[in-house]
């Protein structure tokens, strides 16, 4: 498998890139991730799942039982690949 389809592998699945780019704010909570990305709470949890066993997030536990996610080194070397891809996504965004 190629460098780049192993990275595909993790980040290629709807909503993984869009949560990670979530996260690059902070850390948060699952609640408030579902609200701000407005995906499908079965998916969210899967794409967590997903990308908490890639090393890309962790889990932090708060109070009351309750858990945030929070990008790990390897989660947040991805800042500057997602900042090329908005710039590039603005550049071909029709008028």
């Amino acid at each position: 498998m190629s460098d780049l389809a192993a990275a595909l592998d993790i980040l290629g699945a709807r909503w993984a890139l869009l949560v990670v780019d979530q996260l690059l704010d902070g850390p948060q909570r699952y609640g408030d991730l579902q609200r701000a990305l407005g995906a499908p709470t079965n998916m969210l949890a899967i794409r967590l799942r997903e990308l908490e066993a890639a090393g890309v997030l962790s889990r932090l536990p708060l109070k009351h039982n309750t858990r945030a996610y929070a990008l790990t080194e390897r989660g947040l070397a991805l800042r500057e690949p997602i900042l090329a891809l908005r710039r590039w996504g603005a550049e071909g965004a029709p008028p």
